[in-house]
């Protein structure tokens, strides 16, 4: 245990530091350019990074491991508050002054350029998010993937689960606002907490039109209730680094090829003989260095094809930085796999798949 928290504390150190490099290098840029930044997120228009946590605390971004992006809570404020807290301005103020106000907004896709009097109308003009939000019904997760700061989370977290008074929050929140999509995943596993169905359930029946996804390591969706909690999403994604449990676990320790495996192809039977048009189900395969070899991607789209998902995907990283698949950007052989994507490549396995994404 002590060898996997300094192993913990090394990939936190090195993400550390290479954000802090980022963000000297962006807000040179920046001065050097004369431009200013803004947030997409923070100005209610991005359809993802605002999260509400297992704690009903409300962050900016999808990997606030530390709470340094906490803006506020639903514990003591609406979303509306929590949007106008002093946190949240004060964020705005950084961005519009060409300062980024934590180190998760170095690497963040929400983060944009722009000039000074841009800046300053993103400043004072903000909503409260209708597109899209994230929810993270547990912190919880069975899993000690690498470049998870599981400790640092724990501690920022105030409950690792939502009580039942939380989920009616949530759900009245989504409701009172429109929201358009829910992403029901974050730093924990979803599956992980027990009332999973009921948690959906309450959500879907206070919004029945809401779009709700997920993404999930597969492992805990083992029964016929997590099953039928599945088969109220939209697009449920399984976290699979790899074909076999000895690849996978380089990074996601803890992992059981087979169990996952399994039960991702039984969500597919389940969905199917039901005759029910979703979820959709993609397997998810994050390309490192070690599960990237291209027999390994043949076995991994074979096993794909066995289970009868709908797609497969595969998705670069840059965390941890020793792990970086070179072959993904040098090799000719990831050019002819499926087709390019904001993923990284996709290989559409049915045809109804893109049917039931959108």
């Amino acid at each position: 245990m002590n060898r996997i928290h300094r192993l913990e504390g090394l990939v936190y150190f090195a993400r550390k530091t290479l954000r802090s490099a980022v963000r000297w290098y962006l807000q040179s840029r920046a001065f050097l350019t004369g431009k200013r930044f803004c947030c997409s997120a923070l100005a209610g228009k991005s359809s993802y990074n605002i999260g509400i946590n297992s704690d009903l605390s409300v962050s900016c971004n999808c990997r606030d491991w530390d709470g340094a992006g906490r803006l506020g809570s639903l514990r003591e404020n609406t979303l509306e508050e929590v949007f106008a807290s002093t946190a949240a301005k004060a964020f705005r103020r950084k961005l519009a002054a060409g300062r980024l106000p934590i180190l998760a907004c170095a690497p963040c896709p929400e983060l944009r350029l722009v000039s000074p009097e841009e800046a300053r109308q993103e400043e004072v003009n903000y909503h409260v998010p209708s597109r899209g939000i994230m929810v993270e019904n547990t912190s919880l997760c069975n899993y000690r993937c690498v470049s998870c700061s599981r400790e640092k989370l724990v501690a920022a977290r105030k409950a690792a689960s939502w009580s039942t008074e939380d989920l009616k929050t949530v759900a009245a929140t989504i409701k009172k606002h429109r929201i358009e999509t829910v992403a029901f995943f974050n730093l924990g596993e979803p599956f992980a907490h027990k009332h999973v169905f009921h948690q959906i359930q309450a959500i879907r029946a206070e919004n029945p039109s809401v779009k709700i996804s997920s993404s999930t390591n597969g492992i805990l969706l083992n029964t016929d209730e997590k099953r039928e909690a599945a088969l109220m999403l939209v697009w449920i994604c399984f976290s699979i680094d790899g074909p076999d449990t000895r690849t996978m676990n380089k990074y996601q320790r803890g992992a059981k090829f087979e169990a996952a495996y399994e039960n991702m192809k039984r969500l597919v039977e389940y969905r199917d003989k039901r005759s029910a048009r979703a979820p959709l189900i993609e397997w998810k395969y994050v390309l490192f260095n070690w599960n990237d070899r291209k027999e390994m991607i043949e076995r991994a789209v074979s096993l794909a094809r066995g289970a009868n998902v709908d797609v497969i995907s595969f998705w670069p990283t840059r965390a941890p930085i020793y792990g970086i698949s070179w072959r993904y950007y040098l090799s000719p052989f990831f050019r002819k796999i499926g087709q390019p994507c904001w993923k990284g490549r996709e290989i559409v396995l049915r045809e109804t798949a893109e049917t039931v994404k959108a």
